[in-house]
């Protein structure tokens, strides 16, 4: 019988600056020993989910001086028990992460999970395996812009963009249409594919299995008429308040853009969101989600600080 009371959890996804992140090994007399899963543990009574984060941390891997910035949370019900895990990104550390309760340690790198010798990460925790997915995404979120800079003006930057280590395009181009927008776009992903970068093309789910895409970028007018998960690899969405991302969560889209969260060029004098409400927002959902609008490179950190998976730019990419 499954508990109605949801169990606080603190997890940890620490991550070295090649991308490798951190599973531990629950140790024998846990439930569920042997599977792997990403360090934390329960939230104490009158601890933040930080707090928490901290404690376990030193306790579990023995190292101390985290920088940890809240990323998702989801919640998970086992045959034993429910929980809500607060999943946190942990860029900086103190001490090199031992296993202190006798578990094993394992880095390691996506898209596929490595076995070292005589060492398999597997099986992984059920609430964990979401994360991988997420994790696939990168810190940054590029749109397209050759209205400005036009196309052949634009596929140069795109290749600097690329060469310089951007892995996630979207192609948005309202001023393109039909085989010139077609192709524009398979372009775009011919280029973009060099480089094991994604690309989404946005609002056409047809266009974009004919170019070749990775998936599909839809807009809150098409997730207000979704009903199920759109049939596509990759697809992110268009989000503007806490009750449209609530509904990409719950139809599994993989991340959301939540805008404007500052003042920007192309729409000035409009509402924005401001940090602390764009924190309030994000927080309510269970996916990654991207900063967008009056952007520049320099606040991804502060982007991350208030929960944001990475930033979104139009203008600022490129």
């Amino acid at each position: 019988m499954t508990s109605a009371k949801i169990i606080e959890v603190a997890a940890a996804v620490l991550l070295r600056e090649n991308g490798a992140f951190l599973l531990a090994q629950r140790p024998p007399g846990k439930v569920y020993e042997g599977y792997w899963e990403f360090p934390g543990g329960k939230i104490e009574a009158g601890e933040t989910p930080l707090d928490a984060l901290c404690r376990e941390l030193h306790e579990e891997l023995g190292i101390t001086g985290i920088t940890a910035h809240p990323w998702l949370a989801r919640v998970f019900t086992y045959p034993h028990a429910t929980v809500r895990l607060h999943f946190f990104r942990v860029f900086a550390w103190q001490g090199e992460p031992h296993g202190h309760e006798g578990q094993q340690l394992s880095w390691q790198r996506l898209p596929l999970l490595s076995v070292a010798p005589g060492l398999s990460v597997a099986p992984l925790l059920p609430a964990n395996t979401p994360i991988l997915r997420a994790l696939e995404l990168p810190d940054w979120y590029a749109i397209s812009n050759a209205a400005e800079l036009g196309c052949e003006g634009f596929m140069l930057r795109l290749e600097r963009a690329l060469q310089n280590g951007l892995r996630l395009l979207q192609v948005r181009e309202k001023n393109l249409s039909g085989e010139a927008l077609a192709h524009f776009a398979a372009q775009a992903v011919q280029l973009a594919h060099r480089y094991d970068a994604k690309v989404l093309l946005n609002g056409d789910a047809e266009l974009a299995r004919r170019v070749n895409a990775d998936g599909v970028h839809f807009t809150g007018a098409q997730l207000h008429d979704c009903r199920s998960r759109p049939a596509c690899a990759w697809c992110s969405v268009s989000c503007h308040n806490a009750s449209e991302l609530q509904r990409a969560g719950e139809l599994g889209f993989d991340c959301a853009l939540l805008s404007p969260v500052l003042p920007t060029r192309s729409h000035p004098g409009a509402a924005h969101l401001g940090w602390e409400k764009f924190a309030e927002y994000a927080a309510s959902t269970t996916l990654p989600v991207y900063a967008l609008g009056g952007l520049t490179a320099a606040d991804l950190p502060i982007a991350q600080r208030h929960g944001a998976h990475g930033i979104a730019m139009l203008r600022q990419a490129w």
